[in-house]
């Protein structure tokens, strides 16, 4: 498939925050790819993510599906931050899984974004159902990127 302008502003705004995020490296998150509201990163639960229980914290979690979340939101170069996000945990994640967090736009309109975050593991279970709502508060992103306002309430 062959990537539009749109798609390639997305990708270069989702590198951008990736390589400003202390948050990223902290916890292993990678970038795999991002698209005009939609983005993918993914990261292996190390053994200092773990609960009392022996799996994955449910904030390793967050983090993950709030990261491909906040590129998906901000793909279009304006600024965008979270009002409101919500998981529901699904199966336990283990040391040593890879989770993969993928992020689709559900509905745009004037401010306000709704996000749906699938959250997998290597073997194609689902770990978490994440669902964020975005509120664009103005400016680029990214400098110097053209920004293509668009509204409408489908992706």
């Amino acid at each position: 498939m062959t990537a539009t302008p749109a798609d390639r502003r997305a990708d270069a705004v989702a590198r951008a925050l990736h390589a400003r995020e202390g948050t990223s490296a902290a916890w292993g998150v990678e970038f795999v790819e991002a698209g005009e509201g939609r983005a993918v990163c993914a990261m292996t639960v190390r053994e200092e993510m773990l609960n009392a229980h022996g799996t994955a914290h449910g904030g390793a979690i967050v983090v993950l599906a709030d990261t491909a979340f906040g590129w998906a939101c901000n793909s279009r170069n304006e600024t965008a931050v979270a009002h409101h996000v919500s998981v529901t945990y699904v199966s336990p994640a283990h040391p040593g899984d890879r989770l993969t967090a993928s992020a689709v736009e559900v509905a745009r309109k004037g401010r306000s974004g709704v996000y749906d975050v699938h959250v997998t593991a290597d073997d194609g279970r689902t770990v978490a159902v994440f669902q964020g709502l975005s509120r664009t508060v103005g400016g680029p992103v990214v400098d110097g990127l053209d920004t293509n306002k668009t509204e409408g309430n489908e992706p």
